[in-house]
Order: structure tokens, then C-alpha cells, then sequence
């Protein structure tokens, strides 16, 4: 077990231990089916269903992205509804490679929860491991957690264009959207100048875990990310990029993430864009 992921037979060993952990779905892609239907149709026994359009992101608003942060108080009462309390190990898991784990993984952390664990390889890694599936919904008494916003670096619109200079900052996109040949959701198609097209899948393996923290030092590396520059990362609103920050954490590097990301980049006319292939 690392400070970020967890195996699926750790897992099954620390739920039977004598404080076992606070287990999170968060099943979730962009434009549905909503990933409540899965939860309800087989979730990890004593998980609790976290929707992330109201619970891990603020309403959208083009000038702020479509995942603003939440609001520290808001997401707060949302932890403790899940049944979290200080102290807790709290372990996050999806059915798609923990492209929308990584968003409650991040903002537990950014808001000082500590540890959380994704679950490597998510709902299938769990059943391969033989666990048992429950289709009851949970809802478990409200837990005492206190958040403190902070504790992991973002950057703004400002903060972004500097690194993009001064830095490495990695677009987390697919690379036709990068590219600007296709833009299926924001108003504008490319990508922030400077940055690196670095899409979120590659991070995982054919079967859907993180590759190995010496992979993902190699694919990083290549990427320009030595240790010696700060790094931060953007992708359409903020939610698979936490997925890249969480790579970048296995492989050795702290990074930076950019919430508002293309979707508010692209809605502020002043802000220059950049399309095609990178330079050089």
C-alpha cells in the first residue's frame, strides 16, 4: 500500500480489521449515464455513493470552469453525510480507471483528509479479488470531520500562464483536443501555450492499474518533469487532471493542479490559444 492507491487484497484485509476504512464511490463520466444507476447496481459492500457534479465541484459558471471547487463549508457537510470522521483511512474507487476517484482523492486531500487511497484497478479489481458486490444504498451515521482547505497547491488563470512559462505544466487531455482538431464540450478548441500534451490515460496499464511509479517516472521524465522545475496540470474542468496529479505523486513528483482548467481558460477572452502539435 502507497500514499496514494491501494490494492484491491489490501483492501478486502483492511475491511475486516478492527477500524476498517470509509470506502467512497464515486462513479461518474461526462454526459451520464449517472453513476448512481452503477452504484445501485452493485457497489463494494458498505460504500457510500458520492455524486460529483453537486458534492465534489461548486455549480458551474463559465468565468470559473463546469467544476469549480466546492465551497470548504458545503463539502464539509457533504464528508460528514458520507460518514467520515477524523482519524478515518478513507479509500476512493470508480469503474473507469479512477478518472473520477482522483477528483475526491485530490480534493480529500487538498482538504486536509489524510490518508486517502484510491483503489488500483477500482470495481473490477475488487471482484477479480473475489470481493462481493451489495446493492442496498448506505447511509451511515454523520461523521465529526473538520476540513481545512489548502494543504495541496493550485494554480489560478494567472498562476498557470507563468508556469507554462517559468515551469512545466501538463495538459491531461486527449491529444486531439490538446491539438485543437476536435473541442466536444468548451467554447474554444487547443491548448494553453507552453503546455504539454500528456493525456490521463496513459498513466494506466492494459489492465486499468497505475503503471509502476518507474513507468510513470520514465513517462514523466520524457515530459520534461526532472524534479528540477515545478509542475502543474490542467484538463477539461479539473477532474481527470487530479488523475494525472495523483501519477505524478506515485512517480516521485508534487504537482500543482489548475481547477478551473480549459473550461474556464477558454471562456476568458484575453487569454491566448494555442493549437496543433508541440514545438520543436
Amino acid at each position: 500500500m502507497s500514499n496514494v492507491l491501494i490494492s484491491a487484497t489490501d483492501l478486502v484485509r483492511l475491511l475486516d480489521s478492527a477500524r476498517p476504512p470509509r470506502v467512497l464511490d464515486v462513479r461518474w463520466q461526462l454526459g451520464g449515464p449517472p453513476g448512481r444507476d452503477g452504484y445501485l447496481a452493485g457497489h463494494i459492500p458498505g460504500a457510500v455513493f458520492v455524486d460529483l457534479e453537486t458534492e465534489l465541484a461548486a455549480p458551474p459558471v463559465p468565468a470559473q470552469g463546469r467544476h469549480p471547487l466546492p465551497d470548504v463549508a458545503a463539502l464539509q457537510r457533504a464528508a460528514r453525510g458520507w460518514g467520515l470522521s477524523t482519524g478515518d483511512t478513507v479509500v476512493v474507487y470508480d469503474d473507469s480507471g479512477a478518472m473520477s476517484a482522483a477528483r475526491a482523492w485530490w480534493l480529500l486531500r487538498w482538504a486536509s483528509v489524510e490518508p486517502v487511497l484510491i483503489l488500483d484497478g477500482g470495481l473490477a479489481a475488487w471482484t477479480a479479488a473475489g470481493g462481493t458486490l451489495q446493492t442496498e444504498p448506505v447511509q451511515p451515521p454523520p461523521g465529526d470531520i473538520t476540513l481545512v482547505p489548502g494543504a495541496l497547491p493550485t494554480l489560478d488563470a494567472d498562476g498557470v500562464a507563468a508556469l507554462a512559462r517559468d515551469g512545466i505544466v501538463l495538459d491531461a487531455r486527449a491529444g486531439e483536443r490538446y491539438r485543437g482538431e476536435v473541442e466536444p464540450v468548451d467554447p474554444v478548441a487547443g491548448h494553453i501555450p507552453g503546455a504539454h500534451s500528456a493525456p490521463t490515460g496513459d498513466n494506466l496499464g492494459a489492465d486499468g492499474t497505475f503503471r509502476s511509479p518507474a513507468e510513470l517516472a520514465r513517462r514523466f521524465a520524457a515530459l520534461g518533469v526532472t524534479g528540477e522545475q515545478p509542475v502543474g496540470v490542467y484538463c477539461g474542468s479539473g477532474v481527470t487532471a487530479a488523475h494525472e496529479v495523483a501519477a505524478l505523486a506515485i512517480a516521485g513528483h508534487p504537482a500543482a493542479l489548475y481547477p478551473g482548467s480549459w473550461s474556464q481558460w477558454s471562456n476568458l477572452p484575453d487569454r491566448p490559444v494555442a493549437t496543433g502539435p508541440e514545438a520543436g
